[in-house]
């Protein structure tokens, strides 16, 4: 999403705390480096409730992790929570399958964008 807008304000979040402050799983990161991605300046971070106020929308990779957000939502919050996909991404660290879970990010990134910055014509 970095490279598609970059003019955008990203960021990435886990809703559980175990992997704070380590960068990407080594094998991910060599399967990103293959498609000409960089991660190696990443770090862990987990979601927090002040999430919900630093950014416009807010999107999980599956059901779990939405439902896990939405149990952080502060009162009378509205940003928006979604899955990024059509369907779950699976976590590949248990599946093995990088190229597999990139392609299915890539893809939701494309269709998120261009849902995005869609301007129809007067």
């Amino acid at each position: 999403m970095r490279q598609l807008v970059p003019d955008w304000q990203i960021d990435s979040a886990g809703t559980g705390g175990w992997h704070v402050g380590k960068p990407p799983y080594g094998p991910m990161q060599a399967a990103a480096a293959a498609r000409g991605l960089d991660l190696s300046d990443l770090r862990a971070r987990q979601f927090v409730a002040a999430d919900f106020d630093r950014f416009d929308l807010i999107l999980g990779m599956d059901a779990d992790n939405v439902a896990d957000i939405e149990s952080l939502r502060p009162a009378g919050s509205d940003t928006p929570v979604r899955a990024f996909a059509a369907r779950d991404v699976p976590d590949p660290y248990y599946t093995r399958d990088f190229d597999g879970a990139l392609t299915m990010i890539e893809t939701a990134a494309a269709q998120l964008v261009s849902d995005m910055t869609f301007q129809p014509s007067a």
